[in-house]
């Protein structure tokens, strides 16, 4: 079922609840985030609503800084580009249009500065211990 493009918090909340539902059944990343998440599920959804909601449609409900939780994560570029994957496949096969293709973009984009951020870390407690 695809619809046009997304432009509703209707939108968002499928895509959210689609994408963070084949995150959790994945083998590679579930893991990763169902152990962090662990039975917060409900929470981060809403907060991964309100952050999209944000950059698509440009109503300003997230505040806050995405990368902190993310910071100590053991994940390396395999798990950015699993991460990518399902994205960018949930995207495809729920929307058509221009913030589609921007949240695919801001996607990678996000997942790009992440890994280099935490790699960053990384490398900086090495260095400092």
């Amino acid at each position: 079922m695809v619809i046009l493009d997304i432009t509703t918090i209707e939108d968002i909340k499928l895509l959210v609840n689609t994408f963070y539902g084949k995150i959790q059944k994945d083998d590679l990343i579930g893991p990763i985030f169902n152990e962090k998440i662990q039975g917060r599920w409900p929470e981060h959804l809403e907060t991964m609503y309100k952050f999209w909601q944000t950059i698509l449609l440009e109503q300003h409900t997230y505040s806050g800084s995405p990368f902190p939780p993310h910071k100590h994560l053991s994940v390396n570029q395999s798990h950015f580009n699993r991460w990518i994957e399902i994205f960018t496949k949930t995207v495809d096969s729920l929307f058509i249009g221009i913030l589609a293709e921007e949240a695919k973009m801001r996607g990678v984009n996000m997942a790009s500065m992440f890994l280099y951020k935490i790699e960053y870390f990384r490398d900086l407690q090495k260095t400092t211990k």
